[in-house]
């Protein structure tokens, strides 16, 4: 049997992570350039000319122009953070190069953290790489199904009915040897006519063919300018089924991490996280040594993300 060159990748092992980023100063040096690939300019006039302001725990960086004072945190997710860069891209490897994703318990023992801590950089790092995969759009051949995700609750009603229970629609893009590129993974409100057509409009590029089980609600799809084409799968055995086979692949994996991995998820309030960090990982999966450089990336680019902010339904929805 050949081996998968991609499942096989040797990624990045812990001392080569050491060695990139087992120091404050070469982790302020990446974050850096992570910020400003160009040269440090203020995120209040834009100016290049700064000086440099020690003394605290990270340096500051103040405008020559407007006197402003910024530090590599301010506008991240580690905004005001008390903690050692260290421990941040400790988290950004661990988080990145976990196939199965990491719990946030588990963050916890491997960071030396109190709990309250991890669950907050946990949920700071797997929102960014979220936000990151909103903007995805799948192109040319798509497989699309859907399913339902999360435990029952305690005293809760049991089945699809449960209060934990989200509908979720999972999509996956092909190239043209059928092999998988990108998987796009989302909440929906329900299997309605008009909640495929939202999630098809800002999730699906015109003209791509898409692939999918007779659910009516599909037919959404081409109504945004999607080739539609519904297969029926009632009494078939997913063996039996090649045209669907990457997407029962991603809901098999997805639903195996999951399980694994959180035993105590409200996945009703906090799915949209989950489900993009999942796809994140997914998408990035071609050069995992980059990985941490590819949290890292995302981590610049989304913007502070205060405890109630993260604990409210509201951003995961």
């Amino acid at each position: 049997m050949a081996v998968n060159r991609i499942q096989f990748q040797p990624g990045m092992s812990v001392p080569q992570f050491m060695d990139l980023y087992g120091t404050e100063e070469k982790c302020e040096a990446a974050l850096e350039a992570a910020r400003w690939p160009e040269g440090f300019r203020c995120p209040r006039c834009g100016q290049k000319e700064h000086g440099l302001v020690y003394g605290r725990r990270h340096k500051r960086y103040q405008c020559r122009q407007c006197r402003h004072q910024t530090t590599l945190t301010a506008g991240t997710v580690m905004e005001a953070t008390k903690l050692p860069l260290t421990i941040w891209f400790l988290a950004f490897y661990l988080i990145g190069q976990a196939k199965s994703s990491t719990s946030s318990l588990a963050l916890m023992r491997q960071l030396g953290v109190n709990y309250r801590t991890a669950w907050l950089m946990h949920n700071k790092i797997i929102q960014a790489m979220s936000e990151q995969e909103e903007a995805c759009v799948l192109h040319g051949k798509v497989q699309l199904d859907d399913a339902y995700f999360g435990g029952e609750c305690n005293g809760g009603k049991a089945g699809r009915g449960s209060e934990n229970k989200v509908p979720i629609v999972a999509a996956v893009s092909l190239d043209e040897d059928g092999h998988p590129i990108h998987v796009k993974v989302s909440k929906v409100k329900a299997f309605s006519f008009v909640a495929i057509a939202d999630w098809a409009q800002s999730s699906l590029a015109q003209g791509c063919e898409v692939i999918s089980d007779g659910l009516a609600c599909f037919r959404a799809v081409a109504e945004v300018g999607c080739i539609h084409h519904p297969t029926t799968v009632k009494g078939r055995h997913p063996k039996d089924l090649p045209e669907f086979r990457w997407i029962n692949t991603v809901i098999s994996n997805l639903k195996t991490s999951f399980s694994g991995t959180f035993h105590a998820l409200r996945f009703d309030k906090y799915a949209d996280r989950y489900l993009g960090a999942f796809s994140f990982r997914f998408n990035h999966r071609f050069k995992l040594e980059e990985m941490t450089d590819q949290v890292l990336q995302a981590v610049c680019l989304c913007t502070a993300r205060p405890e109630h902010l993260l604990r409210s339904a509201e951003l995961a929805t």
